[in-house]
């Protein structure tokens, strides 16, 4: 399986932050992604991949995008499968559609529902004869270039993903609204449309990433520190449908990692 980050060209880089092309081997294979700060979209001009959905494997479209996720989901991609991926920036994917982001949370769905049928087919069937990676790349960010919209950043959600990046997750919405002179309502409608999700759980999100990440570098005394943010017992459960594992169990299992 390959997995090649590129950046992408100069006028895209305020909202994707990389483009990818992943193939996978000879064989099937089942891999778990975990929930990211940023929306995603796929467009795979070769083989299939589903993803796992109440115990069954719903098969994805050729062309498809993500929203953020409250937890991991596991995707199976037949031999071969080939995928160019667009990962956005936390506020890029606003600059592509009008359609508010918090109705794609927890969704993935077909790029037919966002954007014109036509175009989006063109693009599928010359992906598919594409015979280089450069040719991939360019066809891919030639579409979003012609599909951008131009409109102002929202530095009221530009602020608040700052706050919580910086906060590593652990602020309380009431004190974030108050940090940025606004109230709790107005700030998270427009963090909704703007993000794809409450500032609530997308700091969720945040906290449950930089305590995986401290797991797993053995900085202990900061995963201890963010699982003791309030609310720990509810924090506990969303840290278990995020990775599928309490932080205990994680933990233990990195050490057994380690160890081995």
């Amino acid at each position: 399986m390959r997995y090649d980050i590129y950046l992408p060209v100069l006028r895209l880089q305020p909202y994707v932050k990389h483009l990818v092309i992943s193939e996978s081997g000879d064989e099937v294979q089942t891999y778990r992604v975990l929930p990211d700060t940023a929306l995603v979209v796929g467009f795979q001009y070769r083989g299939s991949l589903s993803v796992e959905h109440q115990g069954q494997q719903q098969l994805l479209q050729r062309s498809g995008i993500t929203g953020l996720l409250h937890g991991y989901r596991t995707f199976c991609s037949a031999p071969r499968t080939g995928t160019v991926l667009v990962m956005f920036t936390e506020t890029g994917a606003a600059h592509f559609t009008r359609l508010p982001l918090h109705e794609l949370f927890e969704q993935s769905t077909a790029l037919l529902n966002c954007f014109n049928t036509a175009e989006i087919s063109s693009l599928e069937d010359r992906l598919n004869t594409a015979r280089h990676d450069r040719e991939l790349l360019r066809l891919v960010q030639s579409f979003l270039l012609s599909q951008l919209i131009e409109r102002p950043a929202d530095k009221l959600v530009t602020g608040a993903l700052g706050i919580i990046h910086q906060c590593k997750g652990t602020v309380r919405i009431v004190a974030l609204a108050q940090m940025l002179n606004t109230s709790a309502s107005p700030l998270e409608k427009r963090f909704r449309a703007m993000v794809g999700a409450s500032p609530k759980k997308f700091a969720n999100i945040v906290r449950a990433r930089h305590t995986l990440m401290a797991i797993e570098q053995n900085r202990l005394p900061l995963a201890e520190q963010l699982l003791a943010y309030y609310d720990q017992a509810h924090f506990i459960k969303d840290f278990k449908q995020f990775s599928s594992y309490t932080p205990e169990q994680y933990l233990a299992m990195v050490r057994r990692r380690k160890q081995s």
